[in-house]
C-alpha cells in the first residue's frame, strides 16, 4: 500500500479518502456557492446586452491581444474552455457579428479569433456596466485586506490548476 504525503503534513494511504473537516467542507460550499452565485448574477446583468459572461471574456481577451486578435488554441487557454466549446462559442459571437475567424498563414489547421469593429463598440458599449456590476457584487463587499488575501490564497491553486492543464 503506497502513502501520499499532503500540504498539511498528514500521511495517509492513498487508496483511503481524505474527507473534508467541517471548517474545510464549510469553506468549499461557501466558495462553490459564491461563483456560482456571483457568475449567475454577472451574466444577468450582461443579458440586456445580449451576452454572456464568456461572451464578454472572449472579448476582454481579443480587445487586449496584439493585433485584437489570438490564436483559438490560446483563447481557450485563457478562457478555461475546451477547444470545442470555444469552437461552439465563436460561431455564436460570429452570428452576432462580434469576431471573426481567419486563418493562420503557414498553418492550415491553425484559425484566429479576431474581434470586429461591432465586437470593439460593444465591449466599449458595455465595459462601463460590467465593471459597475462587478464592483457592486464583488469588489465592493469586500475590504482592500480581504481583497489582498483573496489575490493571494487564490494563487497556488490557480498556479496547480495551470500546471494540470499544460500536462493535459
Amino acid at each position: 500500500m503506497s502513502t501520499e504525503s499532503w500540504a498539511d503534513g498528514e500521511t495517509l494511504a492513498s487508496d483511503q479518502p481524505r474527507w473534508l473537516s467541517d471548517e474545510e467542507q464549510e469553506a468549499w460550499r461557501a466558495y462553490v456557492r459564491l461563483a456560482k452565485l456571483l457568475f449567475r448574477q454577472l451574466d444577468r446583468d450582461l443579458h440586456p446586452y445580449g451576452l454572456s459572461t464568456n461572451d464578454y471574456e472572449i472579448l476582454v481577451e481579443l480587445s487586449e491581444a496584439p493585433k485584437r486578435r489570438l490564436r483559438m488554441t490560446e483563447l481557450a487557454d485563457l478562457t478555461a474552455q475546451s477547444r470545442s466549446r470555444l469552437s461552439h462559442q465563436i460561431t455564436r459571437m460570429e452570428a452576432k457579428g462580434l469576431v471573426r475567424r481567419d486563418a493562420c498563414d503557414g498553418d492550415k489547421r491553425g484559425m484566429f479569433a479576431v474581434i470586429t469593429p461591432r465586437g470593439t463598440a460593444t465591449m466599449e458599449r458595455v465595459a462601463p456596466s460590467h465593471v459597475e456590476s462587478v464592483r457592486r457584487h464583488f469588489i465592493g463587499q469586500l475590504t482592500p485586506e480581504q481583497l489582498a488575501t483573496l489575490k493571494q490564497a487564490s494563487q497556488p491553486v490557480l498556479d496547480q490548476l495551470r500546471r494540470i492543464r499544460e500536462r493535459d
